[in-house]
């Protein structure tokens, strides 16, 4: 049951944040309107990240560099690999990046930078969760 509810929690915290980040990149493209968006299919995938607690507590001695080099590395794993299994299932993946730093249009190098952040940051949201007095 805590997986559950902790994949919900992770699920929605994604959506959320990626619609806050979407509305400021469009503010940034001078639309303010701030439009930002998501797609629901990302919602099981922002979950995913319940199971990258026991790497959080197996690597949280090391160096914050290296935790987010892994976090890097995991959540691109995870994206790509979303991103075929859509292309597979629905015939299209929702997101498709562009540029000469996409691989396949599942992943791009430009959000490596977001994503070494978001992994740091679901170390605090991680802890948080485990310290709340019901546990969730």
């Amino acid at each position: 049951m805590k997986i559950l509810k902790r994949f919900i929690i992770y699920g929605i915290i994604g959506l959320v944040i990626e619609v806050i980040y979407t509305g400021l990149a469009s503010l940034l493209k001078g639309d303010f309107s701030m439009q930002g968006f998501t797609f629901l299919v990302m919602m099981p995938i922002y979950g995913l990240s319940v199971f990258l607690e026991p790497l959080h507590n197996r690597i949280r001695p090391f160096p914050w560099w290296i935790r987010g080099l892994v976090y890097l590395a995991t959540i691109w794993m995870i994206e790509y690999s979303s991103g075929v299994i859509l292309a597979g299932v629905l015939g299209d993946c929702p997101w498709h990046y562009c540029g000469k730093l996409n691989i396949n249009g599942y992943i791009t190098l430009r959000m490596a930078p977001e994503w070494f952040i978001a992994g740091l940051g679901f170390e605090y949201l991680h802890d948080l969760l485990d310290e709340l007095p019901l546990k969730i």
